[in-house]
């Protein structure tokens, strides 16, 4: 475990500064999104998958591999399942609003995307999330999940997954840039508890998480204003963005209590 998340850090942190050198992105914590891609970055992307199948093919074999990535394939689950997943993020999102309007007495601002937008981005990125899911809730979960507990691991797996996007934060131009990071890491560990709760119950479905990670990914329909913090380190945030990870925090206990108590084996779990 301590192996995955080093190796993971390692590989795409290096990537990415890479990337940003050969784009000529600065280190400023300057605000103002810029188009982030190209073959480094998406490598980087990536490494949690390629460092996951690298190790379970080292311990396990091709066997182990295939079982791990038949895993992104697994749909053979309740339709209620596909739509949490699409919409649980929606639905805090649509909370946030309704709560800003009763204590400030008017809506949070909307974005201009379109809602169909939005919906076509789900199913379209949905594939792409296996980059990151294999490695997070398909390696590092079930492992950790052995030693300490579900609960445990689903709140150290989002740290971990907050922190490997660390570097985006210090990036200027990059979506992160200008943005709380104390905000951000508190909301992704909540997210976490939330999909390692979809994991366990689908009984290791990684798709299900992939596609959940692409509905949180492309649900931009509330405006979140870019903090003017030259330090990612700020606690200062906007209403909306504290707003949302109060409500995933609040929700994460739900999940936390549900899975008191269980631990994660390969396909097991409740249907």
């Amino acid at each position: 475990m301590i192996a995955f998340t080093l190796l993971t850090f390692v590989a795409s942190w290096i990537l990415w500064i890479a990337a940003a050198a050969l784009m000529h992105w600065d280190f400023s914590f300057q605000s103002g999104l810029v188009a982030i891609g190209g073959p480094l970055y998406l490598l980087g992307v990536f490494a949690p998958a390629l460092v996951a199948v690298a190790l379970t093919a080292r311990a396990g074999g091709r066997e182990a591999v295939e079982s791990l990535l038949q895993r992104t394939l697994q749909s053979t689950v309740g339709i209620r399942w596909y739509l949490f997943a699409a919409g649980y993020f929606a639905a805090i999102k649509l909370g946030v609003a309704l709560v800003h309007r009763i204590t400030v007495g008017t809506y949070p601002a909307f974005s201009q995307e379109s809602w169909l937008v939005m919906l076509a981005a789900v199913p379209i990125s949905t594939p792409f999330q296996a980059g990151e899911e294999i490695g997070w809730r398909g390696f590092l979960l079930p492992r950790l999940s052995a030693r300490a507990g579900l609960p445990i691991a689903s709140l150290v797996v989002g740290v971990v997954w907050a922190a490997w996007h660390l570097p985006f934060f210090f990036i200027g131009g990059a979506d992160k840039s200008g943005q709380s990071f104390p905000a951000y890491l508190t909301g992704v560990t909540a997210l976490s508890v939330a999909m390692a709760w979809l994991y366990w119950r689908t009984r290791g479905s990684l798709l299900l998480t992939m596609l959940m990670h692409a509905a949180v990914n492309n649900t931009n329909f509330l405006s979140t204003p870019a903090s003017t913090s030259t330090s990612p380190w700020t606690m200062h945030a906007s209403l909306v963005a504290w707003g949302t990870v109060g409500l995933l925090g609040i929700c994460a206990l739900f999940f936390l209590a549900a899975m008191r108590g269980q631990k994660l084996e390969p396909c097991s779990g409740p249907l």
